[in-house]
């Protein structure tokens, strides 16, 4: 799987560059791997993002702008969805991926599967003792 992050090599918005940079800087801090996509300097990028990314998350005008996120064909979400997932500590559910062993997410998945066992072993001794 290859995580799609579309972005404009030439924007003239201070504001687009710092969130491409946010999201970039942050895949690469985790060590996730994905392929930039420029979209200004190659326009079969351009259209493939634009007729991609689903209508309900296009803006007004039609024309999402990057950062656009997408795990392979699927997508992920734009800057502000990523900076949610950040912020949640879930950005490898919103990337569609597997969390890494030792990471936050995936400690308090085993976690509440332990406890989830216990509880039923606990259920089985309670009903075995009736």
């Amino acid at each position: 799987m290859v995580i799609k992050v579309f972005l404009a090599s030439s924007s003239g918005s201070t504001a687009i560059k710092k969130k491409q940079q946010d999201v970039v800087g942050f895949l690469e801090a985790l060590k996730i791997d994905y392929a930039p996509l420029d979209i200004a300097s190659n326009e079969d990028n351009r259209m493939w993002m634009r007729e991609n990314v689903p209508g309900e998350k296009k803006p007004t005008n039609g024309i999402p702008l990057p950062p656009q996120i997408f795990n392979e064909e699927m997508y992920c979400g734009d800057y502000d969805t990523f900076f949610e997932a950040k912020e949640d500590n879930t950005v490898y559910e919103f990337l569609g991926l597997t969390p890494p062993p030792g990471s936050k997410r995936k400690v308090a998945e085993e976690e509440e599967q332990e406890e989830g066992e216990e509880d039923r072993e606990e259920e089985e001794q309670a009903s075995e003792e009736d």
